[in-house]
């Protein structure tokens, strides 16, 4: 009969409901079961780095005539802020005006066919993200998959081989101009400094090398520096929850610097530049810059000794604002950790397909660079 025909049986849509950290943005996609699961690709762009302060996005295109269903009070007018990256730009980035949370892009031009503007969604921030619902097929904007950056990290997914892809050079159709080639910079004493900054540069500060005076003898201090190399400040790969909500994607790279040797001079309550503030918890504040979305800092209050005035309040520094030359995980300054991942029990119960992947790409990364698995503890870290 008519009635059993599938495309009329309850199971052929299925409802996907997304939320950031902070629960300001909430919306549904409905979709019919023959588009799933919506394919995944991780962009390594610039642009996407420097505007979210990660080292990728997790994004999927919806069909043309898909749109985000907004749940009251949530709405794009009262909970997001747009940014549109440059003149060339195709679509306006969205994050959550509260917490910072990239939800997607959205086209500027309706599309002809549909009369309605595309949209690509940042996946991690959806309730399920299973094989039946995402698949992450392939890596984009990895220069030919030779530069530094997580894609070397993440080679397969499960059994698979991720793809990757990039325009052909000069490509009209995705013009994304090369960055500016970061320049050495140094303080007024000669000492080398390493620029963080984000896409809008309303957020921008350096870092030292962490053998500047005050921290390789300080024994608090000391211990975010790399045993490996003292030149060098350690890092690592977060996949914890809260993290995942608040910059929407399936993980973050932090380095960890003392707060005091940030130049400019950054306030205790890290509000500079166009920095905005968002307590997670009791004593957990994340920054991310007003205009761009970027995320910054993420600054644990029981890190401050508050008896010498802040200088030991560590803050964990966004690694995708890093401006190094060598490319994106700035392996000329950081020591990765690559015998685990921070926070792994939460990226299991979210996306463990992913979570062990990642974590078998990093350990053997780890061996052929460095003839070992480094598994450092970083202090309130995990």
């Amino acid at each position: 009969m008519a009635s059993d025909l599938p495309h009329q049986l309850p199971a052929a849509n299925k409802t996907l409901t997304a939320q950031c950290l902070c629960k300001a943005v909430h919306f549904t996609i409905t979709l019919p079961t023959s588009a799933l699961p919506l394919p995944v690709h991780l962009c390594h762009c610039h642009i996407c780095r420097y505007t979210h302060g990660t080292l990728c996005v997790f994004h999927a295109a919806l069909p043309a005539h898909i749109t985000p269903t907004f749940i009251a009070p949530s709405s794009i007018e009262s909970s997001l802020t747009s940014y549109i990256h440059g003149p060339s730009a195709a679509s306006e980035r969205l994050f959550c005006t509260t917490c910072g949370c990239h939800i997607g892009d959205r086209d500027l031009i309706p599309s002809p066919s549909s009369g309605i503007a595309e949209w690509r969604v940042a996946t991690s921030i959806f309730d399920q993200h299973t094989p039946s619902t995402f698949q992450i097929r392939s890596h984009a904007f990895t220069r030919g998959g030779t530069a530094p950056g997580l894609h070397q990290w993440l080679p397969t997914l499960g059994a698979r081989t991720l793809n990757h892809w990039d325009p052909e050079p000069g490509s009209t159709t995705f013009p994304i101009p090369p960055p500016p080639p970061p320049q050495p910079e140094l303080d007024p004493n000669g000492n080398e400094r390493l620029r963080a900054e984000c896409h809008c540069g309303g957020v921008s500060f350096t870092l030292p090398r962490p053998y500047v005076p005050g921290i390789a003898d300080d024994a608090v201090l000391s211990r975010y520096v790399s045993r490996e190399d003292p030149r060098k400040w350690l890092a690592c790969l977060d996949v914890c929850d809260d993290c995942r909500l608040v910059d929407g994607t399936h993980v973050v790279g932090w380095t960890f610097v003392p707060l005091a040797q940030l130049e400019p001079t950054i306030p205790a309550d890290l509000k500079f530049g166009t920095m905005t503030t968002f307590r997670s918890s009791e004593d957990v504040v994340r920054t991310f810059c007003g205009v761009c979305g970027a995320t910054v800092f993420f600054s644990c209050e029981s890190r401050t000794d508050r008896e010498d005035g802040g200088r030991r309040t560590v803050v964990d520094v966004a690694v995708g604002l890093l401006r190094a030359p060598e490319g994106a995980t700035a392996e000329k300054w950081l020591t990765w950790r690559t015998g685990r991942l921070a926070w792994r029990e939460s990226g299991m119960r979210y996306d463990g397909e992913f979570t062990e992947s990642l974590e078998k790409g990093l350990r053997e990364w780890g061996v052929k660079r460095d003839g070992k698995v480094l598994g450092f503890s970083i202090p309130y870290e995990d």
